[in-house]
């Protein structure tokens, strides 16, 4: 299920995590090959993402809201 991006943390290894709009957080790293995301090493790209939708994996299962 897509859901909007809403903000951002760091998590204890400081790998970026979006906090999506349904409650779940969803760690977005830049880690080529396997994940391309250049805009996640920047504030300013980070900030341009809010509202961008990304799939939420923990929705199609129903999982519980994450805590921060």
């Amino acid at each position: 299920m897509k859901q909007q991006i809403i903000g951002y943390h760091q998590d204890d290894e400081h790998h970026w995590v979006a906090q999506l709009h349904c409650g779940h957080f969803q760690h977005v790293r830049h880690n080529p090959p396997w994940s391309v995301r250049l805009w996640v090493t920047t504030e300013t790209s980070r900030k341009k993402m809010i509202g961008h939708q990304l799939n939420c994996v923990k929705c199609d299962t129903g999982e519980v809201k994450d805590k921060q």
